[in-house]
């Protein structure tokens, strides 16, 4: 069985439709897939009406994106209520800060004479999705600025760049505590890339684990071989299960889906410890 628990869909910064990421996810012969967008579950539904065409089961996900110290920690829930107010509320107050922070931003961009319009970035935001800055980098690829994404990652909007904005973000510890209240199985995605130069330290995962975290993912496009014998070690000494996955963004990033998968018996474990309220959708 083959498993992908990390991927985005165009409810946030990835650049298909949640039923596309489906069918993509049956093409690379998996057979069960989550979908795991930024601070939304916009896309639960249209890839639930997916699961039964294309036969690929969906585990429903959020990625939430928080903050400490000034680094940059992403969390993955799985199988949380979309109804829980602890966890909705967080998200949503994520999700507007993301909106102001992106037009100060472009102001920035503009102000330092790149060609780009806010009105040109929100016209690359899908109805109902999250905004952030890859919108920002497919207005410029639309307008022939640069070829991909990853050209204004580089330099224009990485953390470290002159046009970075900070926005509000929970703290990852209170993050864990919500998924789980939420009734779901939180996971620290990719928790060794860095970020500005810094990565998340041990002691963070630690406490993470301590405030109920389930899982870390160690299996990841962006992790060396140093970094996975680092999340294999850490899983092993907190108790914590392991996961890879994709992080697949359609062509948003150059990320595959299933080049690195999650076995049965973490799956198994993540549906044991969920609540049961928003369980695996199978064919």
């Amino acid at each position: 069985m083959r498993i992908d628990l990390h991927t985005h869909s165009r409810a946030s910064d990835g650049t298909q439709p949640p039923a596309e990421v489906m069918r993509s996810a049956r093409e690379a012969g998996l057979d069960v897939v989550a979908l795991t967008d930024h601070d939304t579950t916009l896309g639960w539904a249209e890839a639930t009406d997916a699961v039964t065409r294309e036969g690929v089961a969906l585990v429903r996900g959020i990625e939430i994106s928080c903050e400490r110290g000034g680094t940059s920690i992403h969390l993955l829930g799985y199988l949380t209520d979309p109804e829980a107010p602890g966890l909705t509320g967080e998200i949503t107050k994520a999700r507007e800060a993301r909106v102001s922070r992106l037009e100060r931003m472009v102001a920035l961009m503009v102000a330092d004479g790149i060609p780009i319009t806010y009105a040109e970035v929100l016209a690359q935001v899908p109805e109902g999705a999250t905004p952030g800055r890859p919108h920002i980098a497919d207005a410029l690829v639309h307008k022939g600025v640069i070829a991909h994404r990853d050209e204004a990652f580089a330099d224009w909007l990485s953390n470290d760049s002159r046009f970075y904005v900070g926005h509000y973000a929970p703290d990852p510890v209170r993050a864990v505590e919500l998924v789980v209240e939420a009734g779901g199985v939180a996971v620290h995605a990719h928790p060794f890339v860095r970020t500005a130069g810094r990565t998340v330290p041990d002691s963070l995962i630690e406490e993470m684990a301590a405030a109920g975290l389930g899982g870390v993912e160690v299996y990841h496009r962006d992790h060396d071989e140093e970094a996975r014998a680092r999340g294999l070690a850490l899983a092993a000494r907190t108790g914590l299960f392991v996961t890879g996955s994709s992080d697949y963004h359609g062509t948003g990033k150059r990320n595959v889906l299933g080049e690195n998968t999650t076995t049965p018996e973490v799956l198994a474990q993540i549906e044991d410890r969920a609540s049961g309220v928003t369980p695996v959708v199978r064919p």
